[in-house]
């Protein structure tokens, strides 16, 4: 196996693991309030998150950023917590109405895209202290970093894939309202993150 496989594999099972707990709460909260027709705008959210993630990962991988690790392990579960909080306060009077689609461009895109892309500053950081320690005294690990960065993507848009197909599957097939399917995903990420909150203090 060469090295980009090798750290490639290393990304993907950072992301598709029930070790990941954190981020794939995160990705199930992001995007909890999104229908498989609605792909573009998970689209910009998936993006704006990977921009938000390469560029700490990048960053504090090669020595450019240092990294609080304990703070940075209490602050990914409070993105969950707020991206939580988020959905919950739009269910009511965003998805009770027929078409999401409805609100203007500016609340629909500007506002969850910016939190994605903050929030994966702080995820970037959490991945980077996973990728420097097997990295160990590597001091440019550019092809390490892009195939374990390119893994991580890869494992994400299954992830999120994943999600979007589950909530078809309630929504259009048992008929579960998209609200109660929000707020019961939402619900239980808060928890989970309250919990890996009280875990980290």
């Amino acid at each position: 196996m060469t090295v980009f496989q090798t750290y490639f594999t290393l990304g993907f099972y950072h992301i598709v693991s029930w070790q990941a707990t954190d981020h794939l709460t995160f990705l199930l909260a992001l995007c909890a309030p999104y229908a498989l027709a609605d792909w573009r705008r998970v689209l910009a959210l998936v993006t704006s998150f990977t921009v938000g993630h390469s560029l700490t990962l990048a960053l504090a991988t090669l020595g450019v950023v240092a990294v609080n690790a304990p703070l940075i392990e209490a602050l990914i579960p409070v993105t969950i917590m707020l991206t939580a909080l988020v959905n919950m306060r739009r269910a009511g009077p965003v998805l009770a109405r027929p078409a999401l689609r409805a609100q203007p461009a500016s609340v629909l895109w500007a506002l969850p895209n910016l939190l994605a892309l903050i929030f994966g500053l702080i995820h970037g950081l959490g991945f980077s202290s996973y990728l420097r320690a097997l990295l160990g005294v590597s001091r440019r690990p550019l092809v390490e970093l892009l195939a374990f960065n390119v893994g991580v993507e890869v494992g994400q848009v299954l992830v999120v894939s994943a999600i979007l197909l589950l909530g078809l599957l309630l929504v259009r097939g048992l008929r579960v309202a998209r609200r109660d399917w929000l707020l019961a995903v939402s619900g239980a990420a808060l928890g989970v993150a309250a919990l890996l909150l009280q875990m980290r203090q």
